[in-house]
């Protein structure tokens, strides 16, 4: 079954279910087929507060990043709004509005904090040096934000398309689908975000057992070094997978169907929901690149800079002279 048997089961309508209360009507018969937790929504809701509320005074104090922030705000304020949908499912399960309510920002939400996360890419390659990364590093958010946009749009349709058909009683069956296709995009894109990150790391390590400091950028030498700058990189990571695990498993859970066991399972919706996504946000907190990337970062000025894909293919021809006679020397 999918999304027409929570919304609109067989046995009651929405118009119906809207006259239930926990005392005149089983649970089973609500929209989530259990009550939601007071205590776990109201800690999400607490800490996606606090999370946001930090984003802001971070971006203030370093003045730096904005795009990264806007994101992360934006993604945690829409936590704030799903979690504030959950309560008003705690005091009344049945009622549609807190349920379309979380469910539509929930959903949508770490579209945002992925695309946060895209943006800070193209810094981390500069500062190690372009000539490792197989693309030049503003293609990273060139790629990766349409494709985000993308995910983000279809979930927003979907969602807007099946609260519109529960409203009026109909099957919402269309929107659901688009919006397991705009996860499924959101979890391809992490995927490959995550592959060229590993295929990133990868060649700086090969390129530094050959030739040494040479393979690095040396403007950002300081900042590579800095221990902020690395505690920021694992905590990047984290938040990576984080968001990587959620969307798996959005998909898995709206795969399986709106009647399936996993849409019915709270602890599972805690766990791999609401915890993950807190964790990727607090890690951020903690380590805000805006913060993190202050300690040793030299900005080149404007005169020094050339066009940014000559000036990648000239270094990089350089860097394979500079292989091929490390290599000859070997041989020899």
């Amino acid at each position: 079954m999918d999304f027409l048997r929570l919304v609109i089961r067989e046995e009651k309508t929405g118009e119906e279910r809207a006259f239930c209360t926990l005392d005149t009507c089983q649970i089973e018969e609500s929209y989530y087929n259990y009550r939601p937790s007071l205590a776990a929504n109201g800690t999400f809701l607490a800490l996606f507060l606090l999370s946001l509320l930090a984003f802001l005074v971070q971006v203030t104090l370093s003045k730096r990043f904005i795009g990264f922030t806007i994101a992360m705000v934006s993604g945690c304020l829409l936590e704030v709004l799903g979690y504030i949908g959950r309560i008003m499912s705690y005091h009344n399960p049945f009622g549609e509005n807190g349920f379309l309510m979380q469910i539509c920002c929930l959903t949508i939400a770490p579209a945002f904090l992925a695309a946060g996360i895209y943006l800070t890419l193209s810094r981390i390659v500069v500062t190690f040096g372009p000539e490792n990364s197989r693309i030049k590093p503003l293609s990273y958010p060139r790629i990766f934000i349409p494709c985000d946009i993308l995910s983000l749009v279809l979930q927003a349709l979907g969602g807007g398309m099946a609260s519109a058909a529960s409203h009026s009683n109909k099957n919402p069956e269309n929107g659901n689908h688009i919006m397991v296709t705009g996860l499924a995009v959101q979890v391809f894109t992490l995927l490959v975000f995550m592959l060229l990150c590993t295929d990133f790391a990868i060649r700086t390590v090969v390129r530094m057992n050959r030739m040494g400091e040479a393979a690095l950028d040396p403007t950002h030498a300081a900042l590579r070094g800095s221990m902020k700058f690395r505690l920021f990189l694992i905590a990047l990571t984290l938040s990576t997978i984080c968001i990587f695990i959620r969307s798996v498993y959005r998909v898995v859970e709206l795969g399986e169907g709106w009647d399936g066991a996993l849409i019915k399972n709270q602890t599972l919706f805690i766990v791999l929901e609401g915890v993950m996504v807190v964790v990727a946000v607090l890690v951020l907190n903690a380590f805000h690149p805006g913060l993190c990337f202050r300690e040793g970062y030299i900005k080149k000025p404007k005169t020094q800079r050339q066009s940014g894909g000559r000036r990648f293919w000239q270094r990089k021809r350089k860097e394979v002279v500079i292989e091929k006679g490390t290599q000859i020397q070997d041989d020899a």
